[in-house]
């Protein structure tokens, strides 16, 4: 028995597994997997490294929205690791988008109403034919609201910046705690402010609180969500 293809859309607080979880089911299944958070800090990188940002980090907005048509992300699966990396005009940048000079502005990136809009159409031609499993901050309330299955994904503030710090400690890269939760908490304020859809769960989200789940047990909880929608 062929099962159906349904979009897996999963949103949520930056720093609280989303992507692991969604990494998972997504190789588990067979479904693509597209990392929207990586597609924004693409841009950001891209905008770092050409100057696009004041000493103020505001950023220069003119510019930027000129030079969007020269912005190429993609992804390819990597062949060691099993999981996608993030290609920015063709350039392997996985490693560099995921550090904290990106980190740290990149919420200013996609408050940005046309950087949104360019990234949401690529997003929407992704996903065209289902079978796909994206994660971010609006798949279900803007790129996908059709979508068949929708998880909002929290923790507290604390339990996400203790994994972000474990991640980057086990990278071999320099990390201080308390700046890490000053960041995290910054970024939900302006995700959840910002007046181009602001990161709130859709109406038909599925809530999952994971501070206290192991990776493994929210896979599984995921999987069974899956198996759910796909039987009905």
């Amino acid at each position: 028995m062929t099962m159906k293809k349904i979009t897996i859309a999963i949103d949520g607080h930056s720093s609280c597994g989303k992507s692991t979880m969604a990494k998972d089911l997504a190789r588990r299944i067979g479904y693509i997997y597209v990392d929207t958070g990586a597609m924004y800090r693409a841009v950001t990188l891209y905008a770092l490294r050409n100057d696009l940002f004041t000493a103020e980090n505001e950023v220069k907005l003119d510019e930027l929205q000129q030079q969007m048509d020269n912005i190429h992300i993609s992804f390819a699966l990597n062949e060691e690791t099993g999981k996608p990396d993030t290609y920015l005009n063709g350039e392997r940048v996985e490693g560099e988008i995921r550090g904290m000079e990106v980190s740290s502005v990149v919420s200013v990136i996609a408050a940005i109403p046309f950087v949104r809009e360019a990234l949401v159409a690529q997003q929407q031609q992704m996903g065209k034919d289902k079978g796909v499993v994206m994660d971010g901050r609006d798949i279900g309330t803007v790129v996908f609201p059709d979508a068949e299955l929708k998880v909002f994904v929290t923790a507290s503030a604390e339990v996400r910046a203790e994994r972000r710090y474990k991640e980057l400690l086990g990278k071999g890269e320099e990390a201080d705690y308390e700046e890490i939760l000053k960041n995290v908490q910054e970024r939900d304020y302006i995700d959840s402010h910002r007046e181009v859809a602001p990161l709130r769960p859709a109406d038909d989200a599925i809530l999952l609180d994971n501070s206290e789940l192991t990776i493994p047990e929210q896979n599984e909880w995921l999987y069974n969500e899956y198996l759910k929608k796909v039987e009905e």
